[in-house]
């Protein structure tokens, strides 16, 4: 029989280093091992609800892909049958859209609503006027949220606990209750003369979206600080670390605050009647409105063509959306 020193070292464990017998826990060691098999190892296919084996199964495999199938195209006429059906009506005339809305063009198509809301309602007029709108209302909320979350992730002075709690505390206050104050400072500005039918009274409201600071501040705080602070060793100050630093790296969350705030400005009324009534800056938004009492037709057409821009700002940015969305770091691997 086969006896053991006791001076003898248990076997070592596997992923264990040499000589180290003892000096690592046992779970420790088996812990490491099984994360290191999982990173090797494929992805399970039997994380689903349903594993291979019953995917095998034929009654199993086409019911399920039926039902995906069903779910997909419900999706799709939620989401696009409204388009598609305000597109369908642009060139339909008003007395089809009236008596067969559903059909596809049961008397033809025709382009006499686009050329009616072009050029006798001159919707292209109005249209660019939300343009400059939207790119101003873009260009102050990306100013003072990208400036605003720098400051309170990256620099972070001594009061910077003090002035997140007073931007958060400005979420909690209702927009229609700052309507009559805001609209005296615009009649009435600290300086110059009075702001109404002036962009400027949408644009300069417009950057002050507590709601964009706080969230590209959080994705600040998801960038590594071990970048900041070897910029600051080779002599990078605040602003070449603001420009060649922090905003190469957040390509997303600027993409995904893009979306919100053209996508907003393009939608709003109420501030925009309110300040601006004359037809020269006068947006889609409140013309449209007007519109109500025109021909069906020519107001289908009207309100496609205003639908563009939201539409192209999605497909152009809807990586970008869809990367920022999650608001995870900038440095992969």
């Amino acid at each position: 029989m086969t006896t053991t020193d006791a001076s003898t070292p248990p076997p070592a464990l596997p992923g264990a280093m040499p000589g180290s017998a003892g000096a690592a826990a046992p779970s420790a060691v088996l812990a490491t091992t099984v994360r290191r098999r999982r990173r090797a190892a494929p992805d399970n296919p039997d994380r689903g609800a349903l594993s291979t084996a019953d995917w095998r199964r034929p009654g199993v495999k086409y019911s399920w892909r039926g039902m995906h199938f069903v779910l997909l195209l419900l999706l799709l006429l939620w989401c696009l049958g409204p388009l598609l059906l305000l597109g369908k009506f642009a060139f339909t005339p008003t007395q089809d859209i009236l008596t067969h809305p559903m059909s596809i063009f049961p008397n033809g198509a025709t382009t006499k609503n686009i050329d009616q809301a072009w050029n006798r309602y001159h919707i292209g007029q109005f249209f660019m006027n939300t343009v400059w709108f939207a790119l101003g209302a873009w260009f102050s909320q990306i100013l003072v949220a990208t400036t605003g979350g720098f400051v309170l992730s990256v620099l972070r002075p001594r009061w910077a606990k003090v002035l997140n709690w007073a931007v958060l505390a400005t979420l909690f206050v209702p927009a229609v209750v700052l309507l009559i104050p805001l609209y005296k400072l615009i009649v009435h500005p600290p300086i110059g003369d009075s702001l109404i039918n002036s962009f400027f009274a949408v644009w300069l409201p417009a950057g002050a979206s507590a709601f964009n600071v706080v969230l590209v501040a959080r994705f600040f705080d998801s960038l590594p600080r071990e970048i900041f602070e070897a910029a600051r060793v080779d002599g990078a100050g605040p602003f070449r670390l603001f420009w060649h630093i922090v905003l190469p790296m957040s390509k997303p969350i600027i993409g995904v605050v893009s979306v919100f705030a053209v996508i907003a400005s393009w939608k709003d009324f109420l501030w925009p009647f309110l300040v601006l009534k004359d037809d020269s800056v006068k947006p889609l938004s409140v013309y449209l409105q007007s519109m109500a009492n025109v021909d069906k037709g020519t107001l289908m057409a009207a309100l496609a063509i205003s639908t563009l821009i939201p539409i192209a700002m999605f497909l152009i940015f809807q990586r970008m959306f869809l990367r920022g969305a999650g608001l995870g770091g900038a440095v992969k691997g």
